[in-house]
């Protein structure tokens, strides 16, 4: 198995760029697959880079329905418009991001993915956990067994009557398994990485061996205490398990450097471009 960072939010790889985005490159025995696509077409770009095969793909996974890792899903349909892309039907809804007060009162700012997504042939929506075949699975969560990580809870969703907090029911992960090796891959675990964890221990019984995923813990201003304490607790409890975690994007590199104190070698950050052994 051999899974690679396309794009993430720091420097990495020579000759990669990076952004405000995440896509992951997964290669098994039986297929080539993406989870998630970017905020553009920098996820291409270094793929090319990287000497990726992009019309080789077999398989699109969208973790959750933000645009900064659904940009770049309509520049990859024009490079390749035959692997189906599966996200859940709850991805294509509208959501927010509070950014605070402004002048005018709250500033609501979308965050959702673009409508023209929603008209792909290729698209495949679907509802809770699917099996896409023996090396491919997705998973959702039905229940949180812990609190949402703090930075989760200026994210909004529009209904009829409003906007409300996220309830994150428009994420899903994948469990990728190939030579005696499983591995589970999360865009940003906003629904919790400890509540994650549960859910995958609930429905299958045993842990991953690897965990790739952001944490969603980055603020754009310094630590409270508080949250310091948060991201301290997280790590601690990451730490009692047997598994290799790579964080990235979102988890923010202030918040890893406090994760990392705790769990070690445990943990590690990939940049742009990375390959992870």
């Amino acid at each position: 198995m051999e899974i690679v960072n396309l794009v993430e939010n720091t420097e990495g790889a020579p000759g990669c760029l990076y952004e405000h985005g995440l896509s992951f490159y997964i290669e098994t025995s039986k297929h080539k697959a993406l989870l998630d696509l970017g905020q553009t077409d920098l996820f291409a770009q270094n793929a090319k880079t990287l000497g990726i095969d992009l019309e080789a793909v077999d398989t699109v996974i969208l973790s959750h329905g933000h645009y900064d890792h659904a940009g770049g899903i309509l520049p990859f349909t024009r490079i390749n418009d035959r692997a189906p892309i599966y996200m859940q039907k709850t991805a294509g809804g509208a959501y927010f991001a509070d950014d605070g007060k402004v002048s005018e009162g709250h500033h609501y700012r979308y965050i959702g993915i673009d409508e023209e997504i929603l008209g792909l042939q290729q698209l495949r929506l679907i509802e809770g956990d699917h099996v896409i075949d023996e090396q491919l699975e997705l998973f959702t969560i039905q229940h949180r067994t812990h609190p949402l990580p703090f930075p989760n809870k200026r994210l909004l969703m529009q209904t009829e009557t409003g906007y409300t907090a996220d309830t994150f029911a428009h994420e899903q992960f994948l469990v990728v398994k190939d030579g005696g090796q499983r591995v589970l891959l999360s865009g940003c675990a906003h629904n919790g990485i400890l509540s994650i964890l549960d859910a995958y221990r609930e429905k299958y019984d045993s842990l991953p061996d690897v965990v790739i995923s952001g944490f969603h813990l980055m603020v754009k201003r310094e630590y409270r205490e508080k949250e310091l304490e948060e991201i301290r607790e997280i790590a601690k409890a990451l730490s009692t398990y047997p598994i290799r975690y790579y964080t990235c994007h979102c988890t923010g590199e202030a918040a890893f450097d406090e994760m990392k104190q705790i769990m070690g070698e445990q943990l590690q950050y990939v940049h742009s471009g990375m390959k992870i052994n």
